[in-house]
């Protein structure tokens, strides 16, 4: 057992370490203290807290909305209970599914984003009296479009009729990426056909070419045996002469 006088030491040591402490937080401005004590705090007992790592996800009414969310709805989506898709279902409700608004941001690759109107917007009339392309606000020249709208959605393909209005500039990015590929294929044709007319006209010439050889070589031939033929005519004429000459040798 410790004895008295030991633990009055520990008191009074006690005590003095305190009353320095308060001494120096005394000494201290504010803005000083506060530093002091969130240390002090982190020291003693921050080693206790979890990890940022560890604590747990939240998960939002914009994450459900996110997960749930369908672009048209099926009678399976309405019948399911749970608050997740009852929470969807109203937000659902609250769209005006009539005229869709489109992201063209990425048209060159034929990648076309469509979505519902939003009660701010039928109010404003985009979408309607405005351009659907939601980064254009022409009012003239405006033409409605059923698009087919072809998507993936919960590890699905889908595809849905809808109407677009667009402008005139606007409405030729729906059809980008086909019209490219359409001309690119009639480009590749007439290159084609121009090949084949070229390759067919060098047969011609070739043919001609050597048709006028072949008439050239039958020329010469025909020349060559008419010489031949005139040879022998001048040969039977000095066979004449050498008889007679020996018949006046021998009479």
């Amino acid at each position: 057992m410790a004895s008295f006088g030991s633990i009055k030491s520990v008191i009074f040591d006690r005590e003095e370490r305190k009353q320095q402490y308060q001494a120096h937080i005394r000494g201290l401005n504010a803005y000083d203290r506060h530093k002091k004590f969130i240390h002090d705090y982190v020291r003693f007992y921050g080693k206790e807290e979890k990890p940022s790592s560890l604590k747990l996800p939240i998960k939002t009414d914009q994450d459900t909305l996110r997960e749930g969310y369908r672009f048209i709805r099926s009678e399976e989506d309405d019948m399911d209970p749970s608050w997740e898709q009852r929470l969807v279902k109203r937000y659902y409700a609250k769209l005006f599914k009539e005229y869709c608004i489109a992201d063209m941001s990425q048209y060159k690759s034929g990648k076309i984003g469509l979505r519902w109107r939003t009660e701010k917007e039928v109010m404003s009339g985009k979408g309607q009296f405005i351009c659907g392309n939601k980064h254009c606000n022409e009012k003239d020249g405006l033409a409605s479009y059923e698009v087919n709208f072809c998507y993936f959605e919960a590890g699905e393909n889908k595809q849905a009729l809808v109407k677009l209005v667009a402008c005139e500039r606007c409405a030729g990015k729906l059809n980008y990426k086909r019209q490219k590929e359409k001309e690119q294929l009639e480009k590749r044709q007439q290159e084609q056909d121009r090949r084949k007319r070229s390759r067919s006209k060098s047969n011609d010439d070739q043919d001609e070419v050597e048709g006028s050889e072949e008439r050239r070589r039958k020329g010469k031939r025909a020349s060559i045996s008419a010489s031949d033929h005139k040879i022998d005519d001048d040969n039977d004429d000095d066979d004449d002469n050498i008889d007679e000459f020996l018949e006046g040798m021998f009479p």
